[in-house]
């Protein structure tokens, strides 16, 4: 069967197929895993590329940013180890923040998948570890070295051999151990489920996989580009503020629209801060990609031809492509804006398609000790979601990254806190013909006897989400210890009796009301 002739019940069967595989592997790694990252926020992504890298299929519940950014690693990988240099039972490994994921607090896997002794395929996981070492991630950090241990691309496994420096180097930086290796071989043993579920699949279908790729590429490809080429031709800037420090931070961006393809061209956006709101360009161009699908073309399978007809660019030494070291832990609370700020450039070509701006998750991360053991608990709160012209904005919800809201019961037990209530902040969105999406508060009381450190990342708490066509903007966030506003960018020593309160934003709204 050449490369052109798949037919389209066969191709539809066997890409059913593939993301079932991938599928089945993130299953196993939520199953293996050890942290709550994993089981309880979804922060995580699977994905298959072939021998090139390019990517093929995702995990369904995959991270967006992931989706963009695994295959890009995987090509990184190839250039440190060429095909030669890989043999069966080779495991890779990285968290380097600009060929990684956007920051080092992610781990990124990949293990070559060999048929006949030749190279076809990657199977790649990346996760949120419950730990890196370095202080508890904050946007105040100033520079990568406070952040963390940084993995160079290195072999975690070796033709079937453990690097066991490797992994004493890791455990020995980490404030658990225990959990982030047991994430570490939990990313492998999804790696080798996927290589299995491959093989039976290849096996089953007579099909090789260079051409049942170049078939899920090339109409992926062929679909996007028709959903470009149905926008005007032209340039689209729009501005979007958001909580600095000094000043508040700018994405500018301009959106070019040329024929079949598109362009977003971020200069004018805030320069580089000493702070870990840094984007690195990994990460600029995969939420950037993700917004543009997103918004023209939903349906379209996720995979490297869906993202061929879109580029990015954002002079160096600016907020969105820093230079090196600049720290990066908090890019999230930039980098989730990038798919609402295309949709703002185009908000009057499409207008019964966008959406307001709203905003990012907000998280805290605890760390102690406590009946012997130590603990480092990240926990995620989602906000709320702006409004479309079809409806409201949805509540306590996480947009883009699609991080679930870490329970309470879990919360309870990671780390020692009681939780005083959690709920939605009813009418924190923008008024509007449709409001936007509600936020969330949460308070919690630090039980335990031995002080612990805590640290926040909080989004909009100085500037509110915008509405869109008249609509109003979101209530800010706000965050209190014991009743007295406290900035999140520092780190705070929790004593037994201490209350936190933490509110997140509501949404944009849309239209006037």
């Amino acid at each position: 069967m050449s490369k052109t002739n798949i037919d389209p019940v066969t191709l539809e069967i066997l890409w059913t197929r593939l993301v079932s595989a991938v599928d089945e592997a993130a299953a196993a790694f939520v199953r293996t895993s050890f942290s709550t990252l994993v089981r309880e926020a979804n922060d995580f992504a699977v994905v298959l590329t072939d021998a090139q890298g390019r990517s093929l299929a995702q995990s369904s519940m995959s991270i967006p940013s992931f989706i963009g950014t695994l295959p890009a690693t995987v090509k990184h990988f190839l250039a440190k180890f060429p095909p030669e240099t890989l043999k069966p039972g080779d495991v890779l490994i990285t968290n380097d923040p600009w060929k990684g994921t956007g920051h080092i607090h992610d781990i990124s896997v990949a293990v070559p998948i060999f048929r006949d002794g030749a190279l076809i395929a990657f199977a790649a996981v990346t996760s949120h570890m419950p730990d890196i070492g370095g202080q508890l991630r904050n946007s105040g950090i100033r520079e990568i070295f406070e952040e963390g241990l940084q993995i160079p691309f290195l072999k975690l496994v070796s033709a079937g051999e453990v690097n066991e420096t490797l992994v004493a180097m890791i455990r020995q930086n980490v404030r658990v151990p225990e959990q982030t290796m047991g994430d570490v071989w939990g990313e492998v043993a999804a790696c080798r489920m996927l290589e299995t579920r491959l093989r039976d699949l290849l096996d089953e279908a007579g099909i090789p996989l260079d051409a049942l790729g170049h078939e899920i590429r090339t109409r992926s490809e062929a679909a996007m580009r028709a959903a470009i080429r149905d926008l005007p031709d032209g340039d689209y800037p729009y501005r979007l503020e958001h909580d600095g420090f000094e000043e508040r931070i700018v994405i500018q961006n301009n959106v070019q629209v040329r024929g079949d393809a598109v362009h977003i061209d971020y200069t004018g956006s805030s320069a580089q801060l000493p702070r870990s709101v840094n984007v690195v360009p990994i990460y600029t161009f995969s939420y950037t990609a993700f917004g543009v699908k997103a918004l023209l073309s939903p349906g379209t399978p996720n995979n490297e031809g869906s993202f061929q007809p879109v580029s990015t660019s954002a002079p160096e030494g600016t907020i969105l492509n820093p230079k090196y070291p600049a720290a990066s832990g908090a890019r999230g609370m930039i980098g989730h804006l990038l798919p609402v700020a295309f949709m703002g450039a185009l908000a009057d070509v499409l207008p019964d398609k966008v959406m307001a701006p709203g905003s990012a998750n907000s998280s805290f991360t605890i760390s102690g000790e406590t009946e012997g053991r130590r603990y480092a608990a990240v926990n995620f709160l989602n906000a709320g979601q702006g409004a479309t012209a079809s409806r409201p904005g949805q509540s306590t919800l996480s947009f883009p990254a699609n991080l679930g809201n870490t329970p309470i019961e879990v919360m309870e037990n990671e780390a020692p806190i009681r939780i005083l209530h959690r709920k939605v902040r009813r009418e924190s969105g923008g008024e509007g013909r449709h409001r936007g999406g509600d936020g969330l508060a949460l308070a919690f009381e630090f039980c335990g006897e031995t002080p612990a450190t805590v640290s926040f990342l909080m989004t909009r708490i100085k500037s509110a989400p915008p509405g869109l066509h008249g609509g109003g903007e979101g209530k800010i966030g706000s965050l209190k210890l014991n009743g007295e506003p406290v900035d999140p960018a520092k780190h705070w020593t929790l004593t037994q009796g201490d209350r936190v309160e933490m509110e997140t934003s509501g949404g944009g709204g849309f239209g006037a009301a």
